[in-house]
């Protein structure tokens, strides 16, 4: 086999098994099983952080993208859901087709500790505490003072939350804490 392609065939290989490791790296269990908010809960979630159109919401774990969805039709913002899952991606984009808010929404398949938020004036949660307290330095780092963080019934160690409500569900048995953060300026 001449030189120069064996030299193809290893590049080829090469960025194969490149590819691949990358994929098996963004393709890493999820941190936390999926469960839906409810919608009760995504409205109030929305109205907590104060969505308005010039808003740019990315959830964080979006599962079917109910969250963004919701900003983009009842408030006009721009949404972006990040979720490791490719089923949960293939399930948020037909849902956002439906609700005919795909040019105000995308779906990424991203690991939610690697993914680029910092365009995100607004961020939505529906992780763990555990996940929350791993993700806290990364939205310190990345988001600009004043973007607003909301908590589905998780918290974040002993930071605590600017406000906190109590969203009574259909389910009689059944309520939410959510939580706001806003980041604070940034300390020299």
């Amino acid at each position: 086999m001449p030189l120069t392609r064996r030299f193809a065939l290893l590049f080829f290989v090469l960025a194969a098994s490149l590819a691949s490791a990358q994929d098996a790296e963004v393709r890493r269990a999820p941190d936390v099983p999926y469960l839906p908010t409810t919608d009760q809960a995504v409205q109030e979630m929305l109205k907590l952080a104060g969505v308005t159109a010039a808003d740019v919401v990315y959830d964080l774990g979006c599962g079917d993208g109910r969250i963004v969805i919701a900003a983009a039709k009842d408030f006009g913002a721009h949404g972006v859901g990040i979720d490791i899952n490719p089923d949960r991606i293939r399930e948020a984009n037909e849902n956002a087709r439906k609700a005919g808010v795909e040019k105000l929404v995308r779906f990424e398949e991203n690991d939610l500790f690697k993914a680029d938020i910092h365009v995100a004036t607004v961020v939505t949660l529906f992780l763990l505490n555990s996940v929350d307290l791993q993700l806290r330095p990364k939205l310190l780092a990345e988001l600009k003072p004043g973007t607003r963080i909301v908590s589905n019934t998780f918290k974040m160690g002993d930071w605590a939350p600017d406000r906190h409500v109590e969203v009574q569900t259909t389910e009689k048995w059944f309520s939410k804490d959510l939580y706001l953060w806003v980041v604070p300026p940034k300390s020299n």
